[in-house]
């Protein structure tokens, strides 16, 4: 048939067109796509709809064709294999029919557009999209993006995790009425408010480290999230909000706080015990503060023995100056809370209105004047020992509440609801007679006796004739040292002058004297004179025969020598009666049971002395 005006056309178009007749058999095929046809098919005299596309790729276009051609029904823009020399090529179909003038038959024109190109852009694309999910669903942090209206964009997996609602359900929702619509406490956040949105108004990076987003199970999670705007031509065009799940950062800061508090807590109380206990880090916790070797003294130290391993509480019982404190340091120090404090607590010197506070301690603005907590002397004896000095001088208002701490081991501090456990031994002591005091009403009965389990009394100096000597030597020696001076020689004198003193002060005037005696001796001679006045007349002196100039002194055999006369002397003038009226313990000023032990120690023994006398004892 020979070529017409319109397949001429066809013929010379720069695009992919053919015309078919009915059967689909084409009558004009555009010089471009004959051009990249295979030269194969290209030669042949007529080519059908099968040789130029893929019907085994795409066998519903062979019916659409048809359809085309039979029914005149338009395809447009159908997807279609194009058989190329290059292969099957991806290209868009668009095809109508048109109807002939009378001379010509019906025709199917079929337009072909090449998109290979664009389906190439589209694989990249894809490619690129998956590798950027890889991207963001491997970040450790939630990241999800915002249009200029705050809707999602997108969301990575981390997000889904920590706020657990899914990506593809908040899509196109705005995010802050998702999971941000509330503050911590419950109450509405204003839309208006909130820094995630700022970022698309102001363009400005937004951080905060203090809020919550809420999980889609109704729980609040702590996050910490930066909002920063995308910018089109300078002005906010979206946002990228990233964010992380705090919860075990804020655990953690919760923990070091409470640890810093402790610490802090435990520097206070360190500093406090530093306080308390100066006084007490160089003393040697042992018998070697307790000088002597009188009998009453070895009781005394006896019953120390027998109660120091056990946990029973001690009274400590004396006159002002015995030593009461040297005992109660023995007994902690020989017990089995030695290597734990020994707390100290003077309560003839705590004004009463802070008694409580000082035993159990405070809590920061329990009472006007308490800025900070402070630790209680009953809660610093933890594990250890706790001293009550002068215990007869709590006050009776704060006596049942320290019953109670001592009896059932806990307290509350002043302004603390909070109840503390503690474990500790009570030793006290006091001058006064507490049964008295109880009489009178002034000491809790229960009390005196939750504290007397095991009582201690310490014999006053007089009744320790024996240990002056070496007390003094001790203190002479003790305060020299202190004083970087050499100490100077004791005479047999004034042995004597101190052994006669009644001592009403006990050990503490013992030691005070002889301070006064260094003070006041310039040079290498002892001035007990200028320190210790003349006894009363009333008061016996000892007086041993054949006695030396005051510049000599004794040896320590001399001294015991002196002593042992002195008893031998005193048994004869009572005709060797040692009790009762008149025998020589009473002519010497001490107990009988004193004097046997003496007379055991010395050897003294009546049918020894017979004839004898003095002369062991006269010296030189």
């Amino acid at each position: 048939m020979p070529e017409n005006h319109h397949e001429r056309l066809i013929r010379n178009s720069p695009s992919l067109l053919v015309v078919f007749d009915e059967t689909l058999a084409s009558r004009a095929l555009s010089a471009t796509w004959e051009d990249r046809l295979d030269p194969e098919i290209a030669a042949r005299d007529a080519l059908s709809a099968a040789d130029l596309f893929d019907f085994d790729e795409s066998p519903e276009l062979a019916r659409q064709l048809a359809a085309v051609a039979q029914d005149g029904q338009p395809l447009v823009d159908a997807a279609a294999g194009v058989c190329m020399q290059e292969g099957v090529i991806p290209c868009r179909l668009t095809a109508w029919r048109t109807e002939g003038d009378g001379s010509e038959t019906p025709a199917v024109v079929v337009s072909a557009t090449d998109v290979s190109d664009h389906q190439d852009a589209i694989t990249r694309l894809a490619q690129l999209q998956s590798q950027h999910r890889v991207i963001l669903d491997s970040a450790g942090e939630g990241i999800y993006g915002l249009d200029r209206n705050g809707r999602a964009t997108f969301g990575n997996r981390a997000a889904e995790a920590i706020i657990g609602w899914r990506t593809e359900n908040i899509l196109g929702k705005k995010v802050h009425d998702v999971h941000h619509h509330s503050r911590v406490d419950g109450s509405p956040y204003p839309v208006e408010d909130c820094p995630l949105y700022a970022a698309l108004t102001d363009g400005e990076v937004h951080t905060v480290d203090d809020e919550v987003f809420w999980h889609a199970d109704g729980t609040a999670v702590p996050v910490e999230y930066t909002s920063t705007p995308i910018l089109k031509n300078g002005k906010p065009d979206g946002a990228v909000v990233i964010f992380r799940n705090v919860t075990r950062r804020r655990e953690l800061e919760r923990q070091r706080a409470e640890a810093f508090a402790e610490i802090k807590t435990l520097k206070e109380q360190l500093e406090q015990e530093r306080d308390y206990l100066r006084d007490e880090i160089n003393i040697t916790l042992n018998f070697g503060e307790i000088i002597g070797e009188s009998a009453a003294l070895k009781r005394t130290l006896a019953q120390i023995e027998a109660v120091a391993p056990t946990p029973a509480n001690v009274l400590v019982l004396g006159e002002s100056g015995v030593g009461k404190e040297m005992i109660a340091r023995a007994i902690h120090s020989k017990g089995g809370r030695a290597e734990k404090p020994l707390v100290k607590v003077n309560c003839a010197s705590i004004p009463k209105d802070l008694f409580e506070s000082e035993f159990f301690g405070h809590v920061k603005g329990a009472f006007t004047g308490a800025h900070r907590d402070r630790t209680g002397r009953l809660q610093l004896a933890h594990g250890g020992t706790l001293f009550l000095d002068e215990v007869g001088e709590i006050p009776l208002s704060l006596q049942g509440k320290l019953l109670r701490a001592i009896q059932e081991r806990e307290f509350e501090r002043v302004g603390d609801e909070r109840t503390i456990k503690v474990d500790v031994r009570v030793v006290a002591a006091t001058n006064r007679n507490l049964a008295d005091e109880v009489e009178a009403g002034r000491f809790r009965e229960d009390l005196f006796y939750r504290l007397s389990v095991f009582p201690i009394e310490v014999p006053p100096l007089r009744e320790r004739v024996d240990d002056i000597g070496p007390l003094a030597t001790h203190f002479l020696q003790v305060i020299c040292k202190d004083l970087g001076r050499e100490p100077p020689k004791m005479t047999r004198r004034q042995l004597e002058v101190l052994c006669a003193h009644r001592w009403p002060g006990n050990i503490r005037e013992l030691r005070n004297v002889i301070e006064r005696a260094v003070i006041s001796s310039p040079g290498a001679k002892l001035r007990l004179d200028l320190a210790l006045s003349e006894p009363p007349a009333s008061e016996p002196r000892i007086s041993a025969p054949g006695r030396v100039d005051d510049s000599e002194f004794l040896t320590d055999a001399e001294f015991r020598a002196l002593e042992k006369a002195n008893l031998v002397a005193a048994l004869e003038h009572a005709n060797w009666k040692v009790w009762g009226e008149n025998g020589a313990a009473e002519l010497l000023g001490i107990k009988p049971s004193t004097l046997t032990y003496r007379m055991k120690n010395f050897g003294i023994d009546k049918s020894r002395q017979s004839g004898r006398g003095l002369s062991s004892g006269a010296g030189r």
